[in-house]
């Protein structure tokens, strides 16, 4: 018994040093990361958007020949031909990235994911650690929610890449974040290993929290393009209407993909998660029921959990509406993933709740 204690206790130490040490190599990758932007010419930024520019207008808009009365012929200048995806949608093709289209700003973009891969293969190794030293799942209370959550959000930024999806630029924004969660787990979160709260011992706990974790995570990248969506809109309507931004708007903004590009991103990634987090909600229903006798019982965690499931579904509605598309859609996105964040911090800190979490 003593033996067994002991080994726990070493484990849940190897985490905790797991954990500080992924937070060092992410701070590694958060500076590759800015160097990434800031070695990125941007004049070289410039040059590549206009070229790209041009290629599609000369692709988009073909020579037309007339051939006269007397078989000669005249070439009439090109036609301007304007192509939209959508209602309101502008041609714009996507910007170089964050590396600007420079091989030193290239070079340091691949040293910050390598970075990213490794900090993120320490930190799974300290969620593991803590499993095994408790013996359980390990989302027993909030700072291990908080430590599983920015791991599987790292993961699903890198499974993107290897899916080679176009979203180095989520590069920095996640990396930020994640060091800003991880400072909030250990520094205000954090609970020494111990044993589960009666209702949370169950099997439904590796099926609903590993689920709601997910959705959670992959929620958190669509809220991230949407909000550069955002930023990206604004900058094209500046253009289009003849405004003249500054130079470090157009370094940053030309870098990205085009506003249609994010806003199909944040759509495709809310849109495919949606169905999940419906089944998280159910299999938390089917968990209460075996728990506390009934399937629902207007519990604060319940109730948010039910409005971040209308956000998402008046979000998804507000994408089929015609007079809803674009800008007031994403402002729907992000009200949806604020209902969420309010969910895990403001319901577990500041609400009385059955599923407060242990430790907090």
């Amino acid at each position: 018994m003593m033996l067994a204690a002991e080994t726990n206790e070493s484990l849940a130490q190897m985490s905790n040093t797991l954990i500080y040490s992924s937070m060092a190599v992410y701070t590694l990758a958060f500076l590759a990361h800015i160097a990434e932007w800031v070695l990125g010419s941007r004049s070289k930024v410039g040059r590549t958007a206009a070229a790209l520019t041009s290629a599609t207008a000369a692709a988009a808009a073909p020579a037309v020949t007339v051939r006269g009365a007397a078989g000669s012929t005249a070439v009439l200048d090109k036609p301007k031909v304007v192509t939209r995806s959508a209602s309101g949608a502008r041609d714009v093709p996507d910007g170089p990235g964050a590396a600007g289209g420079t091989v030193k700003g290239d070079l340091y973009g691949r040293i910050a994911v390598s970075l990213t891969v490794l900090a993120f293969l320490v930190e799974a190794a300290g969620v593991v650690s803590r499993a095994l030293a408790v013996q359980r799942a390990p989302w027993g209370n909030m700072y291990e929610f908080s430590t599983t959550f920015s791991t599987v959000a790292v993961g699903a930024y890198l499974g993107f890449l290897v899916a080679k999806k176009n979203v180095r630029w989520l590069g920095l924004p996640l990396v930020t974040t994640v060091l800003l969660d991880l400072g909030l787990a250990t520094t205000w979160l954090y609970t020494d290993s111990d044993q589960l709260v009666p209702a949370l011992d169950s099997y439904w706990l590796w099926i609903h929290v590993s689920t709601a974790i997910f959705c959670g995570a992959v929620f958190y990248l669509g809220a991230v393009a949407t909000l550069l969506y955002l930023f990206r809109d604004s900058y094209e309507n500046k253009l289009a209407t003849g405004g003249n931004p500054g130079p470090f708007a157009r370094s940053v903004m030309e870098r990205l993909p085009s506003a249609a590009s994010l806003d199909k991103f944040s759509y495709r990634v809310n849109a495919a998660i949606f169905p999940l987090w419906t089944f998280t909600i159910i299999a938390g229903a089917i968990w209460a029921g075996d728990a506390w006798g009934r399937y629902w019982g207007w519990d604060a965690k319940e109730v948010w959990s039910f409005i971040t499931w209308v956000g998402y579904a008046a979000y998804l509605h507000a994408r089929a509406t015609a007079g809803w598309k674009g800008r007031k859609a994403a402002y729907v996105a992000l009200i949806a993933f604020g209902c969420f964040l309010f969910n895990y911090y403001g319901v577990n800190i500041f609400v009385s709740s059955k599923h407060s979490y242990a430790g907090v």
